[in-house]
């Protein structure tokens, strides 16, 4: 299982302006808008409000990975975004967050969304990745290193 099936470069926000948790959540489902998907964004929001309802996707060092499914998908995509002033997330060290993974899979998903949450979770346990999402300037930079990181997993 590959990033590079599931997020492309117009998936990547390089400078979240977002404040707080709904509004991460709004700009990242908008990044995927933006990047050609057809999403109802306040649907979208609302589904991934009330996942974080059950528990804050905040797992720690800088890192969110919200998630969640919706009916007006056909395949897993993923999104990335980064904020330099960090958001309260509510995560589970109490720390601003700076690097958020989006996953959303299709209302009837067979389990592929839980091996690539796995994988992304995996990949953003390892200290030097994250330095470098937090270090790169560019969208097309962020989307390097994430697949790179990706393939070396793989490997």
């Amino acid at each position: 299982m590959i990033l590079e099936q599931f997020l492309k470069t117009e998936f990547v926000n390089a400078n979240l302006w977002a404040k707080t948790k709904v509004e991460v959540l709004t700009e990242l489902v908008n990044t995927l808008v933006n990047g050609g998907l057809k999403l109802n964004t306040a649907a979208v929001v609302e589904i991934l409000k009330q996942r974080e309802n059950l528990g804050s996707t905040g797992i720690g060092d800088g890192v969110a990975i919200p998630h969640g499914k919706i009916s007006m998908i056909d395949d897993l995509v993923v999104a990335f975004g980064r904020s330099e002033e960090g958001i309260n997330y509510d995560s589970s060290d109490g720390k601003p967050v700076h690097l958020f993974f989006l996953l959303l899979a299709p209302e009837n998903s067979n389990g592929k969304h839980l091996k690539v949450l796995a994988k992304i979770s995996k990949m953003l346990k390892i200290e030097n990745f994250r330095e470098m999402l937090l270090k790169a300037e560019a969208p097309a930079d962020l989307y390097e290193i994430i697949i790179d990181q990706d393939n070396i997993c793989i490997s």
